[in-house]
């Protein structure tokens, strides 16, 4: 019996058949004031600057505000800024946040708190790199007004403080902003709409918000990470369940609330309890991605990339992570999220066609590759990496590669990969991880697709042909020139094999009947969620 087979029956008992399945203990009868949600992994570590994960930055857009934020309709809003003004030259950027904004201390949100918080983003994010090459100044001119000025113009500046790619420009207290970027943040006093209540936290099982009296949402409706942020629970409980038909049967039993992410095995039975609804979370959906590490052998080397590239079947990876509904996933010979403008297979020949695993393991051998082990980081608690690991685990042994498989948790890779000694040494040769569509439509927020060495992110690709393309999107002045520019971009990053693209593949949510408000898009909004008792 196969594993998708064995999660079925577990699942579809209801939690009858989990006798020895090992589960958090869940008090009955949860108050409608109080949300039980499971995220997509554990909680391992919580500074949304320091790092990249989805679920840091998922949990820190609970617990921290942005000055603006972009919204459904990939458009930046403003958030904490009640106005900007920028000069005719489009170099100085005036800024004025709204008034009675307070962290969760009681302590005013202040202009230095904003430049304090703005300083440690822009050294660990692609887009805040671009603005601090260019800066000139970054002052508190009062209390409630800062001003950014550069040596020339920066037009995606509001994109910029409110994407929702990570990591995101989140405003925190300037004596936590003082943090080296490169280091953890301890205290998590923030901005955002709930508390995190630290002294609950335990990594591993659970992580809890509660809702902070004093914060001022917007009046807008929400959309996203824009407009009133306005909570309807008094509390959200995040439990951490990694086992897949654990979760099923909670939710099914009424144990839990949300679930963000259930693999695809699992959703026919979910879908045939009258009393949850099921949907996919983000119709950008997202892609999957082989991250190398350009620092050390075989993968410093083009051509073990390029080999990978030559034998890898996207269909392997995408039906392991979704099984067979052939609806929710595409092939994606590039970078770019299908069906949006800029989606380009311009250099994608390599991924298309019969697989050629003799080519490959030629051109792995003219890499100098000679047998060393090949530190592969797999999470096993994300289904989604687990997934692509075991499959990759196969091919690189197809490959003749001596694989180092390293199964581990989410947080553990979040951690290591950022490591920059060699493999034998703690360090690693690849991890596996995924992009969500939303963050793939452009260069702006594509962190994974900037190839600037030691800037970049984790792998530290270097491509001067992408980073070239990549500028010439930003000085594109219109539709058909950024296309072009993109064009070339996806050509240049797939020749240097920046990273290699698994495929595209959509994923659902599932939640309870008795909660409302749940809105598609790339992260959970909590905001507007509703529960009835």
């Amino acid at each position: 019996m196969d594993r998708r087979t064995v999660l079925k029956g577990l699942a579809g008992a209801g939690g009858l058949a989990l006798t020895g399945v090992s589960a958090p203990a869940i008090a009955q009868g949860a108050s409608a004031r109080t949300l039980r949600f499971v995220p997509q992994a554990n909680l391992a570590n919580f500074d949304p600057i320091w790092g990249t994960q989805y679920v840091v930055r998922n949990a820190a857009a609970l617990v921290w505000d942005t000055l603006y934020g972009i919204d459904s309709s990939l458009q930046p809003q403003r958030q904490m800024v009640e106005s900007e003004q920028v000069s005719d030259d489009g170099t100085t950027w005036t800024f004025k946040l709204r008034p009675g904004l307070k962290f969760h201390d009681g302590e005013p949100v202040l202009s230095k708190d904003v430049v304090a918080s703005l300083t440690r983003w822009a050294v660990r994010d692609p887009m805040g790199l671009m603005i601090k090459a260019l800066q000139q100044e970054l002052t508190a001119v009062d209390d409630r007004t800062f001003k950014w000025v550069l040596k020339q113009p920066f037009p995606k500046m509001l994109y910029a403080l409110g994407k929702n790619n990570s990591p995101c420009a989140f405003i925190m207290p300037e004596r936590i902003a003082q943090t080296d970027p490169f280091k953890q943040i301890g205290d998590y006093v923030g901005s955002g709409p709930m508390k995190f209540a630290k002294a609950e936290w335990v990594p591993g099982a659970k992580a809890v918000f509660e809702k902070f009296a004093d914060y001022a949402p917007r009046q807008e409706k929400s959309s996203w990470l824009a407009g009133g942020k306005q909570m309807l629970v008094d509390r959200i409980e995040w439990i951490v369940m990694p086992d897949a038909a654990t979760a099923a049967a909670a939710l099914q039993n009424g144990e839990i609330d949300w679930w963000e992410n259930p693999i695809a095995d699992l959703v026919p039975v979910l879908k045939k309890n009258k009393n949850i609804s099921v949907d996919i979370g983000d119709p950008l959906g997202n892609i999957g991605s082989f991250r190398m590490n350009f620092l050390y052998p075989p993968f410093n080397d083009v051509r073990a990339r390029r080999a990978v590239l030559m034998a890898m079947s996207q269909e392997d990876y995408m039906r392991a992570i979704v099984g067979d509904d052939n609806s929710l996933w595409k092939p994606l010979p590039g970078f770019f999220t299908p069906d949006t403008p800029l989606y380009s297979e311009a250099g994608g020949e390599i991924l298309k066609g019969k697989r050629d695993l003799d080519a490959a393991k030629k051109l792995l051998a003219e890499s100098g590759y000679s047998g060393q082990p090949v530190t592969c980081l797999v999470a096993q608690d994300q289904p989604i990496t687990k997934a692509q690991g075991d499959v990759t685990a196969d091919l690189l042994k197809k490959l003749g590669m001596n694989v180092d498989f390293v199964a581990t948790d989410w947080g553990t890779v979040g951690s290591r990969r950022a490591l920059k000694t060699p493999p034998g040494q703690g360090g690693w040769n690849m991890f596996h991880t995924w992009h969500a569509g939303a963050d793939c439509t452009n260069p702006a927020p594509y962190t994974a697709i900037r190839a600037n060495g030691d800037k970049a992110w984790f792998g530290w690709p270097t491509s001067a042909g992408t980073e070239k393309e990549v500028t010439s999107w930003f000085e594109a002045k219109n539709l058909d020139e950024e296309k072009a520019a993109i064009g070339r971009l996806n050509k240049a990053a797939m020749d240097d094999v920046v990273y290699a693209p698994t495929g595209f593949f959509l994923s659902y949510t599932a939640w309870r009947k008795n909660v409302s408000g749940i809105a598609k898009g790339p992260l959970p909004f909590f905001w507007g969620v509703s529960k009835s008792a």
